[in-house]
């Protein structure tokens, strides 16, 4: 590798610690922030602060937000009889965007994977089940159609049916 400034190495290894981030990416990315005005600058870093410092979960449904509780949760057009159990906050914003679900959500943060050290409770799985109070009529499992997925699926479902709550799979 061509031998950069030191500020500019160090700017190519953050940018290559992000997901999917390569050494070649990294580096456009790395020449792109420099090729922006200050002010450009500035203002992509305080975005990145802003996140930062300003996004929690939500402490009814896991997703990420900047009020607490999230605005679905706090929707009163929403059916609290019905939550969609998903993978992560990415997964809430793809079944928004299709405008076909109306019911409340629960974010995991994560799938059961063994082969990865990920047990049921190092998920939001205790924060689900006291969720299902009486009032939650379905529970609809969108987890990924990987093995990991199926898996912490059936898991769930094993789970909720003693409590007489009907599970449906996506």
């Amino acid at each position: 590798m061509r031998q950069y400034p030191k500020p500019l190495n160090r700017l190519i290894n953050e940018f290559s610690k992000l997901p999917g981030i390569g050494g070649k990416t990294a580096q456009r990315l790395a020449f792109h922030v420099l090729s922006l005005s200050t002010p450009e600058v500035e203002s992509l870093a305080n975005a990145i602060r802003d996140a930062k410092q300003n996004l929690r979960y939500c402490s009814v449904c896991g997703n990420l937000t900047d009020q607490d509780p999230c605005s679905i949760c706090s929707d009163p057009q929403r059916d609290p009889k019905v939550i969609c159990v998903v993978e992560s906050p990415r997964d809430v914003k793809a079944i928004e965007r299709t405008h076909e679900f109306n019911g409340l959500y629960h974010v995991l943060h994560g799938l059961i994977s063994p082969m990865d050290g990920i047990g049921a409770d190092q998920l939001c799985v205790k924060e689900l089940l006291a969720r299902l109070d009486g009032t939650v009529k379905e529970v609809i499992m969108a987890t990924s159609p990987t093995v990991e997925g199926e898996a912490t699926a059936m898991y769930l479902a094993k789970l909720i049916k003693p409590l007489g709550i009907k599970t449906t799979r996506l």
